[in-house]
Formats: structure tokens, sequence, C-alpha cells
């Protein structure tokens, strides 16, 4: 991997993935863009508005990202890797909603 990390599984990455993400601003952000993508996805599907599927990425890695550069100050799980970060998205978001992470 670039940044000399290597997890064989989610379970080994996730930790990682919450160490990045210590800041309680990059939270919301990353919060408030995954309720964004899940509020686009289902509209998309329910209007069959399949060209709305194409604010997905802007709005996800949008609010995420200004959140690791601005807030956290570090460079996003994203680009070194791009599936653990996207399921450590969505397990990050519902660990907020039970109370497991900060909100």
């Amino acid at each position: 991997m670039a940044d000399g990390k290597q997890f064989p599984t989610f379970a080994d990455f996730y930790p990682h993935y919450l160490r990045e993400h210590q800041n309680r601003t990059n939270r919301r952000l990353h919060f408030a863009g995954t309720t964004l993508v899940i509020l686009i996805a289902v509209a998309s599907i329910v209007t069959a508005s399949w060209l709305a599927l194409l604010a997905l990425p802007v709005a996800g890695y949008g609010f995420a990202w200004v959140g690791h550069f601005f807030f956290e100050r570090n460079k996003p799980a994203t680009f070194t890797h791009p599936f653990y970060s996207l399921v450590g998205d969505f397990r990050m978001y519902a660990d907020m909603w039970t109370g497991r992470v900060p909100f």
C-alpha cells in the first residue's frame, strides 16, 4: 500500500480508520455526507431518476474530503484503501447512530 500499511481484513483496517477520524467536525461531515448519499440513492430509486446517482460521489467524498483536509488535516483513506474506506464510512455511520463512535 502507498502508506506502507497493509490490512488483510476489514477488521484489521477499521481501528486504523477510526484513528484517522478523531476530529469531531470531520466525523460529523462524514455523517452528513453519508446521510446525503443514502437520501440521494433512495430518492433516485423511488423516482427512477438514475441521473441523480451521479451526485453520489460528490455528496459522499465532498463532505469527507473537506473534513480531512481542513479539520483532521490528514489524507483520506480513500486514496490508499478505497474499498475498506468505503465500507468504513458506512460502518462508522452505523456506529455513530448506535453511540459506539461519538457524534
